[in-house]
């Protein structure tokens, strides 16, 4: 057996014929904002400001932004020249061989089904906290936070799991449409925050800019590249656009626009708030868990704190059921091709979604959802990312020396310089990540391994090929 053996984008192409083609330039850019635009634009600002970069959190949001550009451009290319699902793994098996592709599939399913737990978790927070309590219903502790939190479930956070998984069932079109509407509501509220908030910004809480606790690492910047490398998580939906190539209409011309689109979209809207919320508040008073929301009782406009609150649930569960469609469609890659359960490929006649991959999707979250800290999870999303980023830059070089492969639509430009410079920021950002999350990272990869060599081998459609 040769773990090295390449797939065909032939074969992926006749495989993924069942899947429905239904989405445009609009929904792509829905799906994107949709999980760009969640937990990380109403937590990720402050924690990060009072933990490494002060009001300096906007630069390191820009930077974030700047390298997923670049990565979003490579996989832009990727899925012109091959429109299948699976994203990084289909797209690793190709050009790299089977063996890296199981890997940056392992890896994914670490980003995306952590990521949807982890959503999961801040929306119970925010809904419990804010929309409950107002109304004066307090759910009993031990349904509010899992073992490791000292209760028994987070009952919140397992329903709506569920709800999302539901409204998936229904198809991509139906997903898409109500993704659309939630994205309008989450960015018209984030837009009013800034138009409001602007007005009460101190110029005292920017001094200092970058403050001196921070600095570190090379050139100074350890603070802002450690900041960078956290919030990157807030830019992980566009591998999930990526992931729905086989579903798109013209992904030669869509799926860049739509990637491009929302990394443009996400970063005036990140530094812009990150700038406004350092203003309103000081960066050492933001590490709490609820930072917009919380800027907003500062300033006493409990009206607006409210509407924060709606903002952040609809931008959560939009997140939420765009990187679950990702997860989902990645399981069914890789049933697809053997390395999971053959069922997990198998696609509804009905509904034209996998609904095994759905099913197991949503099993697995709601447990990590109901049971695991916000805290645990989200540690471990970003390397799994930035490990397939890699990969997939890099993977550009290989794929344009591929005589078999044609590709009329979007070509990354300025090759080879810009998949190697894109490359190597993904792999500093890696360096920069905390190091017990490259610890468990790592053992995640053991395990991947294990995995592989004990079923995946042997059950591949690959490796039983003449």
């Amino acid at each position: 057996m040769n773990i090295f053996k390449k797939e065909s984008v032939a074969s992926y192409m006749q495989a993924d014929s069942k899947l429905k083609k239904t989405l445009r330039t609009k929904d792509l850019i829905g799906l994107g904002i949709g999980a760009v635009i969640g937990t990380g634009i109403f937590i990720l600002p402050g924690n990060e400001a009072a933990s490494h970069a002060g009001p300096a959190v906007a630069i390191a949001f820009l930077l974030a932004a700047l390298v997923s550009g670049l990565v979003g451009m490579a996989y832009a290319e990727f899925s012109s020249a091959m429109p299948v699902a699976g994203s990084a793994y289909s797209f690793g098996s190709v050009v790299y061989g089977e063996i890296v592709g199981w890997i940056l599939g392992w890896s994914l399913i670490l980003e995306y089904f952590l990521a949807v737990s982890a959503e999961a978790t801040g929306f119970a927070a925010y809904f419990n906290n804010n929309l409950l309590s107002a109304v004066g219903i307090n759910l009993p502790k031990a349904l509010q936070a899992g073992p490791m939190e000292g209760g028994v479930i987070n009952l919140t956070a397992v329903v709506i799991v569920l709800v999302i998984a539901a409204i998936i069932m229904r198809g991509s079109e139906m997903s898409t449409k109500v993704e659309n509407f939630a994205v309008v509501v989450k960015v018209a509220i984030i837009i009013l925050f800034i138009a409001v908030g602007i007005f009460y910004v101190k110029s005292d809480n920017y001094a200092p800019f970058y403050p001196s606790e921070f600095h570190g690492a090379p050139w100074g910047m350890g603070g802002i590249l450690t900041a960078a490398a956290t919030v990157f998580f807030a830019f992980i939906g566009f591998d999930a656009l990526a992931a729905n190539s086989a579903e798109t209409i013209d992904p030669g011309k869509n799926v860049i626009r739509g990637i491009l689109g929302t990394v443009a979209i996400a970063v005036v809207l990140y530094v812009s708030f990150s700038f406004v919320l350092t203003g309103i508040v000081n960066y050492k008073d933001l590490g709490v868990d609820d930072p917009a929301a919380f800027a907003m009782q500062v300033i006493h406009l409990n009206m607006f704190n409210k509407l924060i609150t709606v903002g952040a649930l609809f931008g959560i569960f939009t997140a939420m059921m765009t990187m679950f469609i990702g997860g989902s469609r990645l399981v069914y890659a890789l049933g697809r091709d053997g390395l999971l359960p053959k069922s997990m490929g198998k696609v509804s006649k009905k509904q034209g979604v996998p609904e095994n991959a759905i099913i197991v999707a949503t099993v697995v979250q709601a447990v990590f959802a109901g049971l695991v800290p916000l805290a645990q999870l989200a540690s471990l999303i970003n390397a799994g990312t930035l490990i397939a980023f890699a990969f997939i830059s890099f993977g550009i070089i290989l794929l344009r020396r591929r005589k078999d492969i044609k590709n009329d639509g979007f070509k990354m430009p300025w090759y080879p310089f810009l998949p190697i410079v894109a490359g190597l920021c993904t792999i500093v950002l890696i360096f920069m990540l905390p190091s017990i999350t490259k610890i468990s990272v790592t053992i995640w990869l053991v395990i991947g391994f294990v995995f592989y060599f004990t079923y995946g081998i042997r059950h591949s459609k690959l490796q039983q090929k003449d």
